[in-house]
């Protein structure tokens, strides 16, 4: 398993994925979303796997508040602010090559476990 977790560090549910991993002695590698984003072709893979681009969106934050995110019309507006902005990204994102779930989700990780 080729895990990352991109992750905001005062995100509890990031710190659980973490932990999850953690006590199960799977390695993975942490990325700050906030530092570092996704890059297009990490975000295109991410909103296949995890089921579009609206499942990827925090609509609890700040930022989706204040970048008016619910009033944008065109989807492409709304990708662009996103990838510009990625304090509007719902974390945790967990890859597994071209897998990938959004948010705390171990019944998932459970079953890539198993797999190997």
């Amino acid at each position: 398993m080729n895990i990352q977790i991109y992750g905001k560090s005062k995100c509890f549910d990031t710190k659980k994925a973490e932990r999850w991993f953690k006590e199960r002695r799977i390695k993975f590698q942490s990325v700050d979303i906030l530092r570092f984003g996704l890059s297009p072709r990490e975000y295109e893979s991410v909103r296949a796997a995890a089921g579009g681009m609206r499942a990827l969106i925090d609509e609890g934050s700040r930022a989706y508040d204040e970048l008016f995110i619910a009033h944008l019309a065109r989807e492409a507006d709304v990708e662009e602010k996103l990838l510009d902005n990625p304090e509007l990204f719902k974390t945790p994102i967990v890859r597994n090559g071209r897998r990938a779930t959004v948010g705390y989700r171990p019944d998932v990780w459970e079953q890539w476990a198993k797999e190997g």
